[in-house]
């Protein structure tokens, strides 16, 4: 062989690492009362770093779903065939929990747990969609005390059964949502799928969903107007006793983010279907759905900066360029110091949030005011951030980054999706100032939980003043949502790293995203600042 076919400075597999082995991810486990959960999540990270997991996510992404609306003799089944390694991650997911299954779990911190499973079981985002939705289904599910009481323990349980027939003959359940209509995404009071009432208190539902994700899910959560308005369905596939409900598959999408997700739209043909909640009220019925699928999106977000950040930092370990590793290149340490930061203010305000849920729904009403206000600043700007991230980590690789093999093209194709699912950006914004408006006590909650760092940081002090002002006038609120959320955001971030967060860590985000010295790309921290240990709490071990 000639020395020009030498496969030469080339970065050896991430394989065999533990994807939970990050510092602030353990340290907020501990802090918010999960530290019980570090086995587990460790055990769980462990297998998501194995060889054998991603593989499995990259069968699952590369055979794509099929749907078959007919079997071979004409008769309608509507049904999706996914690759045997998606049934292999479902199952692997529903037995670790992380679905619905921090419901059935009485410890304290068992929601937290539940999101420290999740953010490090990162091997494939298509099948972690019906996973979530499974998992926001319940609370909303319990506005039907004979339905909750009947399905729960089987959205719960930790069997995984793909195969469709009656619910409730079932080991185990996977629930679905189905909201969105062409007329109209985030506005679903414009939603014109009817619900007719039945004399055995059932409803027929007729109408076309633009987006049902997972459609071979157990059962949906769906909305659709009653004689008394809006209201919330439970839609089943199969009904009791075994036929199919009338649920059409009309096509799948072909969708920017993830392959493995049969992503469809469908029309219901006459689907039976139970309503939960009052008549009249879907959208209230749902909001406690929507506030899982919400802190979700932040968890599936910080994942993303998480794993986009090792990447990177592994690649600039072991390749060189100019005669030294990238890794000691000072401008490379900048970048990868910055995403070091980004990364770990997510997943500490994630961890903070989940620690919030987990107490709202054990009963802390300020907890539930904080989650409330803290999830829709969070979900906006953090999401709004794993694009960015994801994409200077992509680049930290160059031309390798850039190709399938690397995994990095998937994962920052998946991070928009993020910022879209459960309320795009504008949405987002409009909302966390829908809730100070109508909640006026979720602005004290909120300044009471970033105050707890006041007189730590004068750059800190001083971003939180430039809020409390910005606050001070309503005048073109609506113009100004996203500029008032994202301050929000930062401060709440800059306020929990301060407190918890190394100094080092704390004084790069205090010094560029509240005391403005920063430019417009990541890798743009002040001189001055020691980046040494930010780079190595970001860098894991692989064996």
């Amino acid at each position: 062989m000639t020395a020009t076919h030498e496969v030469l400075n080339q970065v050896p597999p991430l394989v065999g690492h533990d994807t939970s082995d990050d510092a602030a991810l353990r340290e907020g486990l501990e802090r918010e009362g999960a530290g019980w959960a570090l086995g587990e999540v460790s055990e769980l990270g462990r297998l998501a770093g194995s060889a054998e997991a991603q593989e499995l996510g990259r069968l699952a992404e590369r055979h794509r779903p099929v749907l078959h609306t007919h079997d071979r003799y004409g008769h309608r089944i509507d049904e999706v065939v996914y690759d045997p390694a998606y049934h292999e991650l479902m199952r692997t997911a529903v037995a670790h929990g992380l679905h619905g299954a921090a419901w059935a779990d009485d410890r304290p911190g068992a929601h937290v747990a539940r999101a420290g499973r999740f953010m490090v079981w990162n091997v494939d985002a298509g099948h972690t969609c019906p996973i979530s939705m499974t998992y926001a289904v319940v609370p909303a599910l319990r506005a039907h005390a004979d339905l909750s009481a009947r399905l729960e323990p089987l959205l719960t349980g930790r069997d995984y059964d793909p195969v469709l027939r009656d619910p409730e003959t079932k080991r185990g359940l996977v629930a679905g949502m189905s909201m969105t209509e062409k007329q109209g995404g985030s506005d679903v009071r414009a939603n014109t799928t009817t619900a007719t009432p039945q004399s055995d208190g059932t409803h027929l539902l007729v109408g076309h969903k633009w987006f049902t994700s997972a459609p071979m899910s157990d059962v949906f959560l769906t909305l659709a107007q009653a004689p008394g308005g809006l209201s919330c369905f439970l839609v089943p596939r199969v009904l009791p006793g075994g036929a199919r409900n009338p649920l059409r598959l009309v096509r799948l999408k072909d969708k920017l983010g993830n392959r493995s997700n049969a992503s469809s739209e469908i029309e219901y043909d006459g689907a039976v279907g139970w309503l939960v909640g009052e008549e009249g009220r879907g959208v209230r019925t749902i909001v406690e759905m929507v506030n899982m699928t919400r802190l979700d999106c932040v968890i599936g977000s910080a994942s993303g900066m998480r794993a986009g950040l090792v990447q990177a930092a592994h690649h600039a370990r072991h390749r060189a360029a100019f005669g030294r590793p990238l890794l000691q290149q000072p401008l490379m340490r900048n970048v990868l110091a910055d995403l070091a930061v980004e990364s770990e203010a997510a997943t500490t305000t994630m961890l903070r949030l989940a620690g919030a849920n987990d107490r709202a729904v054990r009963g802390d009403e300020g907890e539930a005011a904080l989650r409330r206000i803290g999830l829709a600043v969070t979900k906006y700007y953090v999401c709004k951030r794993a694009p960015v991230a994801v994409g200077e980590a992509l680049e930290c690789l160059g031309g390798n980054g850039y190709i399938e093999d690397s995994d990095l093209p998937r994962l920052y194709r998946e991070m928009p999706l993020l910022s879209i699912w459960e309320g795009s950006g504008n949405v987002a914004a409009l909302d966390a100032l829908r809730a100070l408006g109508r909640e006026p006590h979720t602005l004290d909650v909120f300044l009471g939980e970033v105050e707890l760092a006041a007189g730590a940081d004068r750059r800190f002090d001083d971003a939180l003043a430039r809020l409390k002002k910005e606050l001070t006038s309503f005048d073109d609120l609506e113009v100004r949502a996203r500029r008032v959320v994202e301050q929000l955001a930062l401060v709440l971030q800059g306020s929990l790293l301060v407190r918890h967060a190394p100094a080092a860590v704390a004084d790069a985000f205090c010094a560029s995203r509240l005391g403005r010295d920063w430019g417009g790309a990541l890798g743009t921290l002040p001189p001055g600042l020691d980046l040494d240990p930010v780079v190595e709490r970001a860098l894991v071990e692989v064996p």
